[in-house]
């Protein structure tokens, strides 16, 4: 940061009101605290930035090596961010095998029941992003409306599920591109995330479980206490996995995990919500009922910890020890089940209940009108 034409300034003035990305910093930003890692970060990414530029020299078709993933890891400058998604991703694969597809989306048929649940959306998406607001010119809103309605239509399955808006938005500021951004959401919602955002969200459930399950293996003492409260995971985290830690993480911070996501796949979202539970264990533990919990959970994705993008990802590739792909999908196979068999029995028990009140009613009340309603007032 350089001093201004008057010599020495205020701690904190170098950095401005709105970041790189167009976010607002809110009003309570530690301008100072920011600056002084700001001041070291940006040493790494130079560092980094030369690194990326010799690996990429010549070079767009980069192949996964053990190199590559801990150049991940340490960091993608902005620069080269979208491409490596791209890549990494299988997103730049699908776009060049499918070309005109995008498009062809757009101009085909539109479902109202989707277009009017996405434009319901877009004004509640980054409110505090000047690119996404209606006087910005460009406005984003346009580029992610396309991308959500688009995906809407590839994939009916999922059509669209609050929180992909947000997860769009991030793509588009990255990439600046609705065509590559809707490869990385494919990428996202069709693979990285299976069952994610569909309408039983069985994917979320069953991952939310298996956090429940590491954390049990992992961090006792925390499990522990959340079975003593009765807290379930659901309530902490369906945000952290819903929205890939946007509004969650700072920006940056995001990004970096985002990085590792695309090449390695969803165990980073693990990895990191152990970090964060680990680093914060007796903070943690300290809370004695279930608000205290909540509000503890809030607070250790704030601060320091979180801001200093670089040491953080250091912290979830150490804190939570050996975790394989192989591990979390053996767990998905078992919270699955699980998830499964509780679903069938409460139906079954419903049928039960519905059954004998519909037989009760059937015999012994005069007016066969009030059966049904009864009975579907139950069920």
């Amino acid at each position: 940061m350089e001093k201004g034409e008057g010599g020495a300034r205020e701690p904190g003035a170098g950095i401005p009101r709105v970041d790189p990305y167009g976010f607002e910093r809110p009003e309570d930003f530690d301008y100072v605290a920011y600056e002084e890692f700001f001041s070291r970060y940006l040493v790494i990414l130079t560092r980094r930035a030369i690194k990326w530029s010799k690996l990429l020299k010549g070079n767009n078709g980069i192949q996964k090596s053990l190199k590559v993933k801990r150049y991940i890891r340490k960091g993608i400058p902005n620069e080269h961010r979208a491409l490596i998604w791209m890549i990494v991703s299988g997103a730049q694969a699908n776009m060049e095998q499918n070309p005109g597809y995008y498009n062809k989306l757009l101009e085909g048929e539109k479902s109202d029941t989707l277009v009017e649940a996405i434009k319901t959306d877009m004004n509640r998406t980054f409110p505090d992003n000047v690119q996404f607001r209606k006087t910005a010119d460009p406005c984003l809103q346009q580029t992610l409306y396309n991308v959500l309605v688009a995906y809407g239509h590839h994939n009916k399955t999922v059509g669209y599920c609050q929180g992909m808006n947000f997860i769009a938005g991030y793509l588009i500021l990255i990439t600046k591109n609705e065509e590559e951004s809707f490869w990385l959401l494919d990428a996202l919602i069709g693979r990285i995330l299976p069952d994610y955002y569909s309408p039983a969200m069985m994917g979320l459930k069953t991952d939310q479980e298996v956090l429940g399950d590491l954390v049990r293996k992992k961090v006792p003492a925390v499990a522990e206490l959340m079975d003593r409260h009765g807290v379930m995971w659901t309530l902490i985290v369906s945000r952290w996995f819903i929205c890939l830690f946007i509004d969650i993480l700072p920006v940056e911070t995001v990004l970096r995990i985002w990085d590792c996501l695309f090449y390695e796949g969803s165990k980073i979202i693990f990895r990191v919500a152990l970090a964060l539970i680990k680093q914060h264990q007796a903070f943690i533990l300290e809370a004695t009922n279930l608000p205290d919990i909540c509000d503890k959970f809030k607070q250790i994705t704030r601060g320091t910890f979180v801001t200093e993008c670089h040491t953080f990802m250091q912290k979830i590739f150490t804190e939570p020890g050996s975790l394989s792909m192989a591990t979390v999908n053996k767990l998905r196979e078992t919270c699955r089940a699980k998830l499964v068999a509780q679903i069938n029995e409460q139906y079954l028990n419903r049928w039960s209940v519905t059954t004998e009140i519909d037989t009760f009613l059937y015999f012994n009340c005069t007016d066969r009108s009030s059966i049904s309603k009864l009975s579907m007032s139950v069920s």
